[in-house]
């Protein structure tokens, strides 16, 4: 299992040449997490629409897109860098290291599945980068729309090539979005003064936040492979994973790889205390 320190090593610095024979430019890796990102989707697209209409949940393509998407990974990333790691929740902890066992690539095959099933062009694929187990780069492709959101830690987060920001917002109003999960209403009553939409993906949800389209995201029981990439480019963008009680969450807490069992707003900091008190849980 990959257990992941909440601070960066003292000389971890993401983008600065080191002097380990091992060591990759931020740039090369970026370049790889996002041509392959885009070849995974165009594979995915092959599968995208076909679910069985008779069936709710057609377990049977996802289970073939899922493998042929992770053969495709493991294939590019042993062609490229045969000596990384890739997350299975299972990898065991190691100290910190300047070799190339640094290195573990975090790939989330299909995200918004039953929207891939029926049709609906809201899901995606991400991909992230640890190095020495702090999360260094990562992004999210939506195949259908052509939307890539990507980031590296510590720059700025773009939708294409453009730039993206969280909402300059100050303050909630009718006009502003919540985005949330379906079961969202079994939980929670909503109190939220703008729209409230499920578009049924997380991934979008987060990059939607950190785009500045949408205020404020809850999400639930989540596990670090599926928030991994999306949170490097939700606080390039200038926004954080909050938990209900006003701390910020550092997916690093994921213990282990597994779901986290809470509920997180994915948001700028100076909208928390305002759309939190628009949640009222359902006792």
């Amino acid at each position: 299992m990959v257990k992941l320190c909440n601070r960066q090593p003292a000389d971890h610095q993401p983008g600065r040449k080191r002097l380990d024979k091992d060591y990759v430019p931020i740039e090369d890796l970026q370049s790889f997490a996002i041509d392959f990102i885009k070849k995974a989707g165009e594979e995915a697209l092959e599968f995208y629409g076909h679910g069985a209409p008779q069936v709710k949940f057609d377990e049977t393509l996802i289970t073939r897109t899922e493998l042929q998407l992770n053969r495709l990974f493991q294939k590019a990333l042993q062609a490229r860098f045969p000596d990384h790691h890739c997350f299975d929740g299972q990898n065991p902890d190691e100290a910190y290291t300047h070799d190339a066992k640094r290195y573990v690539w975090i790939f989330d095959p299909l995200d918004g599945m039953s929207n891939f099933m029926a049709g609906i062009p809201v899901w995606g694929m991400s991909i992230a980068l640890l190095d020495n187990k702090w999360p260094v780069l990562g992004a999210f492709f939506m195949p259908a729309t052509g939307d890539l959101f990507h980031a590296v830690a510590g720059q700025k987060a773009f939708r294409g090539t453009q730039t993206i920001q969280v909402s300059p917002q100050e303050s909630i109003n009718d006009e502003s979005v919540l985005l949330t999960y379906s079961r969202f209403h079994q939980h929670y009553e909503n109190g939220f003064p703008g729209k409230q939409l499920n578009l049924g993906c997380t991934s979008a949800h987060i990059c939607y936040v950190a785009t500045g389209c949408a205020e404020a995201a809850l999400i639930a029981n989540e596990s670090y492979q599926d928030l991994a990439a999306v949170r490097v480019i939700l606080e390039a963008a200038g926004g954080h994973f909050m938990r209900l009680d006003g701390t910020k969450f550092p997916i690093a807490e994921f213990l282990e790889g597994q779901t986290a069992g809470i509920h997180l707003l994915a948001l700028p900091t100076t909208l928390f205390a305002q759309v939190n008190r628009c949640l009222k849980t359902i006792l």
